[in-house]
């Protein structure tokens, strides 16, 4: 897929506090939605607005174009 993550998100969301047992437990992002983004898949976009939130960043900042060759 041409688009792909910036930073490593599951890693920036625990600088911010976030564990993953926090995040399930407050029920901020699912089980399925933490092991897409292990694997680097794609997130919907409710969740991707999700992670800005919780980051306090924008789209462009966890998001980019790569060109497939």
């Amino acid at each position: 897929m041409p688009v792909g993550y910036k930073i490593d998100v599951l890693a920036a969301l625990k600088e911010k506090g976030y564990t993953t047992y926090k995040l399930r437990k407050e029920r901020l992002l699912g089980e399925s939605v933490l092991t897409q983004l292990r694997a680097g898949e794609p997130v919907s976009w409710a969740n991707v607005a999700r992670i800005c939130e919780l980051l306090g960043c924008q789209v462009g900042d966890l998001l980019e174009y790569k060109a497939e060759e």
